[in-house]
């Protein structure tokens, strides 16, 4: 049985990258700079404001004004967290069923504090998660497995009977180190030339709504069918 489950935040728990997507425009406008496609965005969510911003922008940290575009982007992302935000499909009526099970959830993201803790809030999942562990919170962020055991202490669960669902290979790295199952999320923000199988986690999914029925057989193996 299941003592718990964890999950990566952007791309795996809540799809944010339209709000991304709205800060990029937005600044692409004022800088008049052509707008890029979305795809390219997403495909840079994992690495933060500094991959999308060096994906929008063609530069890159230590470039001249790279400083102030991050700053400018980080604040005006911090004034409109969840206007598209939204749990993936499937999250819901899986949060719901961990709940009902008696399995409590958490969070583990490299997102800092400042935005996760309020975003959660936001978007009304702050009272149901049971830890929240941001980098800024550890020593060493993933895939260091410092944040999942702090999590899972913070579940009250047992680290091999847990569950770390992320959609990057850090995430998979930092569960596996921490002696958790671990769960690739196939319909989060993959670069295009990613080969997912190359992380080893123990299963994989291609949307959310799988995993579910995934871990519903893990949690009562006695409903599982040969």
């Amino acid at each position: 049985m299941l003592s718990g489950v964890l999950f990566d935040l952007d791309g795996t728990l809540l799809d944010t990258v339209d709000d991304f997507m709205a800060v990029i425009d937005a600044m692409l406008d004022d800088h008049q700079r052509p707008r890029v496609a979305p795809a390219l965005i997403r495909a840079q969510v994992s690495d933060g404001s500094i991959g999308m911003l060096s994906a929008a922008f063609a530069t890159r940290p230590g470039e001249p004004g790279f400083d102030v575009l991050r700053e400018e982007f980080l604040s005006r992302y911090e004034q409109a967290l969840s206007v598209h935000t939204r749990p993936f499909p499937g999250i819901l009526p899986l949060l719901d069923w961990l709940e009902a099970e008696g399995l409590p959830w958490g969070v583990v993201t490299n997102k800092l504090s400042r935005f996760s803790i309020p975003l959660m809030e936001q978007i009304g999942l702050a009272e149901r998660c049971a830890s929240l562990v941001c980098p800024d919170q550890v020593s060493r962020g993933k895939p260091h497995p410092e944040p999942v055991l702090k999590a899972c202490a913070e579940l009250g669960a047992d680290p091999q009977r847990c569950v770390f669902i992320g959609d990057h290979l850090r995430d998979i790295q930092a569960g596996q180190a921490a002696g958790l199952t671990t769960i690739a999320a196939l319909y989060g923000y993959l670069p295009p030339d990613e080969d997912p199988a190359s992380w080893q986690a123990t299963h994989s999914v291609q949307t959310a709504s799988d995993l579910q029925p995934w871990l519903r057989g893990r949690h009562n193996p006695e409903t599982m069918h040969v």
